[in-house]
């Protein structure tokens, strides 16, 4: 990688982070176009080069949410206990099953559609969504599964997670930590999973160590940031824009793996 490049990753990973931290995001899912289509990240190089982002941009919105005290509670050990196992099967599922770029883009629009437009609808009509508060069994399996895609994806698991609990009923500041905090032990565990891997199969799958290193510590500054404003920002305008932009890179995606 370039000097522009790593520079540019650098601005990137912090002006995502700053707009996705405040909600329990590390914004990894909106990096990896970035790395995809501008910097021309080989796949399947590019997850683990997102895992390692998550990595080094995760202790800044971590080290403002201990500041808080919002670090501490059980939702926190709930979802490191699922993500965390799954982050690793996920990633022998990516390199061995899933190498193929056009099958990666559909199935990054195929999780990501649906989701941006099931958070746009919980913004834009509130009150026909409300659901009690899930259990501890449901939010393990949710976070053993979410952990399992995020390690096929690259991104951690947080930002599903996040979105599927506060719509369930979960406060965001009870979500946000523990979405981060899960997200960044999990993408430790993703990145060293997927460096072994780099040791015994072929093509392209250790993580681009510059661009990595370059990317987080935009998000590192970045993460820090979005978390220290977050009382200031409009949870409703988060969610929205959130919602839209995932929409709108899953249709980007498919369109691209159709053509």
């Amino acid at each position: 990688m370039t000097v522009q490049a790593e520079l540019f990753g650098f601005a990137a990973g912090a002006l995502i982070a700053a707009v996705t931290a405040p909600v329990g995001v590390s914004g990894a899912v909106f990096l990896l176009p970035v790395q995809l289509s501008v910097l021309g990240v080989p796949s399947p190089a590019v997850t683990p080069t997102n895992l390692l982002y998550n990595v080094v941009a995760g202790p800044g919105a971590l080290v403002r949410h201990h500041r808080q005290g919002n670090l501490a509670g059980p939702l926190t050990r709930l979802l490191i206990a699922g993500t965390l196992p799954g982050v690793v099967v996920g990633a022998a599922v990516r390199v061995f099953a899933v190498p193929g770029p056009t099958v990666f883009r559909v199935l990054v629009g195929l999780l990501l559609l649906p989701l941006g437009v099931w958070l746009c609808v919980r913004v834009l009509r509130p009150g026909r969504h409300h659901t009690g508060r899930p259990s501890s069994r449901f939010v393990t399996v949710l976070a053993l599964a979410v952990g399992t895609v995020g390690g096929v994806y690259g991104i951690g698991g947080g930002s599903i997670l996040g979105p599927v609990l506060v719509g369930r009923g979960m406060p965001v500041a009870e979500v946000a930590p523990a979405a981060l905090a899960s997200t960044f032990l999990t993408s430790l565990a993703g990145t060293a999973a997927y460096a072994v891997l780099s040791l015994t199969a072929h093509g392209d799958i250790a993580p681009d160590w510059s661009l990595g290193l370059s990317c987080g510590l935009g998000g590192l500054a970045g993460g820090y940031l979005g978390v220290r404003l977050q009382p200031r920002i409009p949870e409703t305008a988060l969610r929205l824009g959130l919602g839209l932009l995932a929409a709108a890179l899953a249709v980007v995606y498919l369109v691209q793996a159709i053509g």
